[in-house]
């Protein structure tokens, strides 16, 4: 994670700060993608909030074509890079005709939308029939809000314990500028539109930054918490991982 200047906070809270590195977190989650994808990743795929190009910038060798936005335009400048076909744009208005892409991959964004329930039938829109949405979003059930929190009109960056735990009502007035989900919360957004769910489960963090600092305590917890992934304590997980198909109308 960079270091943040004071003006640069607010931007911050409100658009979420993407991986800016290319770690073991990052890696599995790629793998993930691509897993979850199969042939999908031959066609054309899209990248729904590509910040800094982290994972846009290795889809491009291994898709057919890749096609990205952000809402911030530093950043769309920063993936042109990697893709020229990247722009700027919301995600509750995708600039696409429906049934276009093969694959939308959606990485942390979700949260940080004005309208999440307008950005999810915007993706299954776009989306082939056939096609599929891969999503990673934040899990209210983490022990942590990893976007920082509000305390007295100041927005204090990091890491923030129990916030999520807390009734919803006070839960919003720490951290009005980011959502989170149950996964009764994730499975509202797609009622009443033409999917099928493939995968929907909650994922623990690699903790690459405590590795980096105490490698061997670092690892030792990497490892206990993936573990859980497999038990019923994976409702404790960072985030939720889904996988979603578009259905063909009928």
């Amino acid at each position: 994670m960079p270091n943040l200047i004071p003006e640069d906070l607010d931007k911050a809270a409100q658009r979420g700060e993407p991986s800016h590195v290319w770690r073991a977190g990052q890696e599995r989650r790629f793998a993930m993608l691509k897993n979850a994808a199969g042939e999908r990743l031959n066609g054309l795929v899209l990248v729904d909030g590509s910040g800094v190009g982290t994972y846009l910038s290795r889809l491009v060798p291994v898709s057919g074509k890749v096609v990205g936005f952000d809402i911030e335009l530093p950043r769309v400048r920063d993936c042109r890079v990697f893709s020229p076909n990247t722009y700027c744009a919301a995600g509750e208005h995708i600039p696409h005709p429906e049934n276009t892409f093969d694959l939308v991959f959606s990485h942390e964004v979700l949260e940080h939308v004005q309208d999440d329930h307008l950005a999810i039938q915007e993706m299954v829109r776009v989306l082939k029939p056939g096609g599929r949405i891969v999503l990673f979003c934040p899990n209210r059930g983490y022990p942590f809000e990893t976007h920082g929190h509000y305390w007295k009109g100041k927005y204090h960056f990091g890491n923030t314990p129990l916030i999520n735990w807390l009734p919803r009502k006070w839960r919003d007035k720490l951290a009005p500028h980011v959502e989170v989900y149950t996964r009764k919360d994730l499975a509202k957004l797609f009622e009443g539109l033409p999917v099928r769910f493939i995968e929907q489960r909650t994922i623990f963090g690699a903790y690459d930054n405590i590795i980096e600092r105490r490698p061997a305590f670092g690892k030792a917890l990497r490892a206990f918490l993936q573990f859980l992934e497999k038990t019923p304590l994976q409702r404790l997980g960072l985030s939720h991982f889904w996988v979603i198909e578009k259905t063909a109308k009928k």
